[in-house]
């Protein structure tokens, strides 16, 4: 059976990695690429993560997940066309992702995970603000915020949700500064992709990983 899922697992996880690794290869090498191949290689990475979550649970939460994972990836490619198109396929991805966390809370919680929730809620729209001075922005943070916080405080595995959510609101932090601040270092602009695709790969692994332990038969 061990044998049986990880064939079943690792195809679609390869395929994101691989189209992940490429993506960011051609952008950082300047590879000759037409942009619409460009996108869907971009697009592909996330889009293939929402494939394996289908394949690997059949529960509600899943394709919930799922839905997270499309929506994402449409952002991606729509962040190349325009920011405003990118950022409202994001903000529906964190509103379904809320919708997928509040179905899933963790019952017990220490004070000190309550206080880290609250301050995902509360600093990740400050922050936005603080880089942008944009309301748009803003309340776009105001969604990512509550999409951090529900996640770390949801059920699932904080060492891979939680901290794929936290590693998805620095992406965006790092997004947001290069607005604010065009002209300075090129460092967080590499950085963005591969705090962005680690997130997003950490929730995906995570939650299946935790529905395939509670209700196997429905795998």
């Amino acid at each position: 059976m061990p044998k049986r899922a990880l064939t079943e697992k690792r195809p679609w996880l390869l395929a994101s990695l691989v189209a992940a690794i490429g993506y960011y290869a051609l952008i950082m090498t300047g590879q000759p690429v037409g942009e619409i191949w460009l996108m869907l290689v971009k697009g592909a990475g996330v889009a293939l993560l929402a494939v394996y979550a289908l394949q690997r649970h059949s529960s509600f939460a899943a394709r919930l997940l799922a839905l997270v994972l499309i929506l994402s990836a449409l952002g991606d490619m729509l962040i190349e066309l325009s920011l405003i198109w990118g950022g409202a396929a994001f903000f529906a991805s964190h509103l379904a992702a809320i919708a997928l966390y509040l179905r899933n809370q963790r019952h017990i919680s220490t004070i000190s995970q309550k206080v880290l929730g609250a301050a995902l809620l509360l600093i990740t729209p400050i922050m936005c603000w603080l880089l942008t001075r944009d309301p748009a922005v803003t309340a776009y943070g105001v969604a990512l915020g509550a999409m951090a916080a529900s996640a770390w405080m949801s059920r699932f595995s904080r060492y891979r949700v939680g901290l794929g959510a936290v590693l998805f609101v620095v992406s965006d932090w790092l997004i947001f500064y290069g607005i604010g601040h065009p002209d300075g270092s090129m460092i967080p602009s590499l950085l963005i992709w591969p705090l962005y695709y680690c997130g997003q790969f950490l929730i995906a692994t995570g939650v299946i990983q935790t529905l395939r332990q509670e209700l196997p038969d429905a795998a």
